[in-house]
């Protein structure tokens, strides 16, 4: 582990592995070579970690997920295993930086937003505990797409982030799974029996490919296994012998097409079939694997619940539950009695949204289509369901409708979160507030029949990456006072409490935040498509996320045009501030995709006006990842968290903000109102309608017009964005976001801009006296400790996985 070996492991892997020499090796050669280097340190404690589950028979946790924004990995793989600055040092003796070779490596395709960046965090974090754990989902060739911003508007290139090797991923072509689609059920007589078997299948192999994913310098290394489709024969060879090469040659690459690319556009009839083939792909291979490791180590099925438990990231991995039965009672031939109590110990189910986009329903004529058989279990799940609703409600066929799996108005439907409900033993939202909205508004009568089985889990984020690795100036100065003990127990930042009063370390806390606003500025500056010059002194004002009417970019925006037509008018001087969003709009989604149209064409007004250019500034940075956001959360000294309250489920992104010492301006929505609760109401910006509020104004009538007509300030902005003077590019995007705000608003962006404005006013007070604004950042910083995944992890496992 120390300089030497680490020197003499990377120049024979450029000589032997890559093949080149110092003068042939190129960057990425030099990042390659690194990475093989710390991944033969991987393998050794890869090994011994299975080993040991395996000799100890150990309760696994499988967590089931379809995204996994993992991130770089090679600082994070540097920094959990202890070897960061030995790294450094053995490669600078060669006149090899780390940071800079360690750029060429690409942010692996997996993920979409916050549902997978929670994904590596909690995978990061089992590791760090220790935990028997191994993460499932798909190895995509192309991740969602890359953006780019071409006349204001979003494009989307293919995200083409396996066109090089990659060290991280481990082939294991010995892992193959079959996976069946389409084709008939019949029934045949077996012994005493009659069983259903589905015949004449489409299949499709899933092939493992693996990712180590080591814990804190604990010697731990969990596996991210993730599943490529692969073809049941390379080539059809009859078709091949009658000379009709090219069709067998695309009946496999359509065959493989299905983990191609992430999360299809599923608003056409292709989309949705594919995205149902993927969710079926990837739960059925993973659940073989599952069986097959348990009966290497046990004798029957019927022990998997005291061995393994699913958690189930949200509604995509649902079909599990019917797959489980289908394995264990057409495969391994129990009776349903005992096939369903195995599945009942089985599955836990995370739900992370109350958005209605996202209770994710299958046209029943789709899934019987390619799910004959899982259909049929689906069926007979409800009904055996229902019997006991009516027995325990009899007369209440209202209710009956309600938790029924199968929607049966208009076109009938598979509600996929109330068969995950049904088939786990456990079901969590991912805030308090996001918890009792689930209990009381979502699945009230889940709740009244299940009480025990609704619970919450407040989500959390990983230290390792979220500070230790993306912020090393601040991560130093608070090792430097409190030792580096808080980077595996996020409670020990409390220590940092006591030095707020120490001007000296005010001074060094401000002058950390200046370094990474400094960084940031450099990036913005070696954009090619930006010619844009920021004031590292200035307000950093950040809306990083998803575009998505809820997020509520539009809120941050018109405060922003707002802001100009004052400072045009004299009105008022202003702090200087730079507003700066990101976030990628989904390819389907035409209203997110005119929000960003809007927002660079603000930016390009305001950016070019002499008037105000000194004062307020706009920029959009494209391309929102996880590599971005560790440029741009360090530097950040206001987090706008400002959806809708009773919309985000939790929000991770406050959480990162916060822990880097940005102070927060939000509405009390999701895990805004846990934060605001561990930093006290006085270190947080809070605004707006609370979620029962929001309920109440839209059972009342809600009337956007009503909250224009009795705000001249908020007419003016709306009207001069209608007349197109903030679009040098045209007007349309903007007046259809107008009169969407005006006619609809449906998350009450009119209703809560007020609010917004006087909160705005209040950040500007309290960042003109940088002592108490530096006062409010530590204090945010040191009450972050219950955010870490750590320890929402640790709740999992002591009151859902039961392994701690």
């Amino acid at each position: 582990m120390d300089g030497d070996a680490i020197r003499r492991s990377f120049v024979q892997h450029v000589e032997y592995t890559l093949a080149k020499d110092e003068y042939s090796a190129t960057p990425r050669d030099l990042y390659a070579s690194l990475a093989y280097s710390v991944r033969d340190r991987l393998c050794d404690r890869w090994n011994r970690t299975q080993q040991r589950y395996h000799r100890e028979d150990v309760r696994r946790v499988y967590y089931l997920s379809l995204e996994y924004l993992v991130g770089p990995l090679l600082d994070s793989a540097l920094i959990n295993l202890g070897i960061d600055h030995e790294a450094r040092a053995a490669l600078r003796d060669l006149d090899i930086d780390v940071d800079e070779i360690a750029r060429q490596e690409d942010d692996p395709g997996l993920g979409n937003g916050g549902l997978g960046r929670l994904a590596a965090c909690f995978l990061d974090s089992m590791a760090t505990l220790g935990l028997p754990a191994m993460g499932y989902g798909i190895r995509y060739e192309y991740g969602i797409f890359r953006q780019a911003i071409v006349g204001g508007e979003q494009e989307e290139h293919p995200d083409t982030w396996l066109r090089y090797p990659n060290p991280w991923i481990i082939p294991r072509p010995e892992s193959l799974f079959r996976v069946r689609f389409g084709g008939r059920v019949e029934t045949r007589r077996e012994g005493d029996r009659d069983v259903r078997v589905w015949l004449s299948t489409d299949d499709v192999l899933a092939m493992a490919h693996d990712i180590p994913v080591p814990g804190y310098q604990n010697d731990v290394v969990n596996t991210l296994r993730l599943w490529g489709a692969k073809a049941t024969r390379e080539l059809d060879v009859a078709k091949f012998s009658q000379g009709d090469y090219v069709e067998a040659m695309c009946e496999k690459t359509a065959t493989e097409n299905l983990a191609r690319v992430l999360y299809p556009n599923d608003k056409v009839a292709f989309g949705r079939e594919l995205r149902l083939k993927q969710e079926y792909f990837f739960v059925s291979a993973t659940l073989q694997d599952a069986i097959r490791r348990h009966l290497a180590e046990n004798e029957t099925v019927a022990t998997l619940g005291d061995k393994a438990v699913f958690q189930l990231n949200d509604t995509h991995p649902a079909v599990a539950v019917v797959e489980l039965m289908r394995l264990l009672v057409d495969e391994r031939g129990l009776g349903w009695d005992a096939a369903w109590a195995v599945t009942g110990q089985c599955f836990a189910y995370t739900n992370h949204t109350v958005m209605p986009e996202a209770l994710e329903e299958w046209p029943v004529a789709l899934f019987e289509r390619l799910l004959p058989r899982p259909l049929e279990i689906v069926y007979e799940v409800n009904r055996r369901f229902l019997r006991d609703v009516r027995a325990r409600f009899p007369g209440d066929e209202a209710r009956v409708q309600r938790v029924s799996i199968i929607y049966e108005g208009g076109e009938r439907r598979i509600r996929m979160a109330h068969l995950a409900i049904v088939g786990s033993f456990s079901v969590n939202g991912v805030s308090a507030l996001h918890s009792r909205i689930l209990r009381q508004r979502l699945f009230p009568d889940f709740a009244e029949m299940f009480p025990g089985r609704f619970g919450n889990q407040t989500n959390g984020i990983t230290p390792r990456r979220w500070l230790r690795q993306c912020n090393p100036w601040l991560s130093d100065l608070v090792s430097s006072r409190i030792g580096d003990g808080w980077v595996r127990d996020l409670d020990q930042l409390r220590g940092i409490a006591r030095h707020a009063d120490d001007p000296e370390f005010r001074a060094a806390w401000r002058a950390a935040k200046r370094a990474a606003k400094q960084r940031l500025v450099d990036f913005v500056q070696k954009q090619k498509t930006m010619e844009l010059r920021l004031d590292a002194g200035a307000l950093f004002d950040v809306h990083v996320k998803r575009i998505h009417e809820y997020k509520r970019q539009t809120l941050a925006l018109l405060h922003a045009v707002m802001v100009h037509r004052r400072l045009r008018s004299g009105v008022e001087t202003r702090t200087p501030r730079v507003l700066l969003f990101a976030g990628k709009a989904a390819p389907g989604y035409a209203m997110a995709k005119r929000i960003i149209r809007l927002i660079n064409d603000v930016a390009a007004t305001i950016n070019a006006d002499p008037a105000t250019s000194d004062r307020l500034k706009i920029l959009f940075l494209p391309n929102y990842g996880v590599s971005l956001a560790q440029i741009i959360i360090p530097a950040a000294d206001l987090s706008e968290q400002i959806s809708t309250a009773g919309s985000e489920a939790s929000g991770t992104g406050n959480m990162k903000l916060a822990l880097n010492g940005a102070l927060t301006i939000g509405t009390l929505d999701g895990a805004n109102v846990e934060i605001r609760e561990a930093v006290g109401p006085e270190n947080l910006f809070a605004f707006g309608l609370t979620e029962e509020e929001v309920e109440a104004r839209r059972r009342s009538g809600y009337r956007p017009r009503d909250c224009v007509d009795a705000d001249p300030e908020l007419a003016a902005t709306l009207a001069a964005l209608s007349a197109g003077e903030f679009s040098p590019s045209g007007p349309e995007a903007a007046r259809e976001v107008v009169s969407a705000l005006i006619e609809r608003d449906p998350y009450l962006v009119l209703a809560d801009f007020a609010a917004y404005r006087d909160c705005q006013r209040r950040v500007e007070a309290a960042f003109a006296d940088q002592e108490a604004w530096t006062r409010m950042s530590i204090a945010n910083v040191a009450q972050m400790g219950r955010f870490s995944s750590d320890a929402t992890i640790a709740g999992y496992a002591r009151e859902i996985w039961r392994t701690l």
